[in-house]
């Protein structure tokens, strides 16, 4: 049965549900600033996810756990001011949710009011309901995130798949089910079994966005900047290029500074 597709001016939390029970899938790509965000929300993905892993990818840290709150921020604002169409998600980053909730929330409040985005993720079930559920009890729509944490890389010590053993698969069963009674728009799956993520989002009617999850969830995100092939040291199983903006990027710097050196730029069309 083809899914039913339903125009949307407007991606709200509200959307990806329907698009979940329409059995239309779900594109998410990541942004952190304006000139980004324009052409990503322009050729119609549904959600932007502003990512700790600007902490990576822009500012060239080892892990996403340096980029602050003020950060974080600034990435979102940037975003917010190009989108038109697509819901944006902001990463809560590392030490503003776990532990406490209250700082949570005051994380989450900030985030809204200050960058202008629509919505927070974090990363956890159990271990973080409390923050969720106080974020979530003043209106503010929470995105969840299990399998791979890499806010918790240095806990588990490795980027490879997790909950492929019984007492995991099931903790993060029962993670993703709390998530959505605590009230969860949706859930990012990072690196797990494809079985698993499948048996996750069908069992529980929020949307289940999957990066190294497989096939069988509702949706898929990745990292802009990897699958333009903008980065090339990073060559995971999950990650298809579809450009190789890094070659192509290095040859046009390479044509204009011989085109300096040389002379022939400007040319006489080109100068007042």
């Amino acid at each position: 049965m083809s899914a039913i597709k339903k125009e949307y001016k407007r991606i709200t939390t509200k959307s990806l549900v329907e698009m979940k029970a329409n059995g239309e899938k779900i594109s998410m790509l990541t942004a952190y600033d304006y000139t980004m965000a324009k052409i990503v929300d322009s050729a119609g993905v549904e959600i932007i996810l502003v990512g700790d892993s600007a902490s990576n990818v822009m500012a060239g840290h080892e892990t996403t756990l340096p980029i602050t709150l003020d950060q974080m921020i600034y990435h979102a604002s940037s975003v917010v001011r190009a989108v038109d169409r697509s819901l944006i998600v902001v990463d809560l980053p590392f030490g503003t949710y776990q532990g406490n909730s209250r700082k949570a929330l005051a994380t989450a409040i900030r985030i809204m009011k200050e960058s202008g985005g629509h919505s927070v993720k974090m990363e956890g079930g159990q271990e973080i309901a409390e923050s969720i559920s106080r974020i979530l009890t003043a209106g503010i729509p929470v995105m969840g995130h299990l399998g791979l944490t890499p806010q918790s890389i240095y806990k588990f010590g490795t980027y490879t798949v997790r909950a492929k053993k019984e007492d995991e698969a099931e903790k993060l069963k029962k993670d993703a089910k709390l998530l959505e009674e605590l009230g969860c728009f949706g859930l990012v799956l990072e690196k797990v079994p494809s079985k698993l993520a499948q048996e996750v989002a069908e069992s529980i009617s929020i949307p289940v966005i999957g990066i190294g999850a497989g096939d069988g969830v509702d949706g898929q995100v990745l990292v802009t900047h990897d699958m333009l092939g903008m980065t090339h040291e990073f060559s995971p199983r999950f990650l298809r290029r579809y450009l190789n903006l890094y070659a192509d990027m290095a040859s046009a710097f390479k044509k204009y500074i011989s085109d300096v050196k040389s002379g022939d730029f400007p040319n006489k069309d080109e100068q007042y």
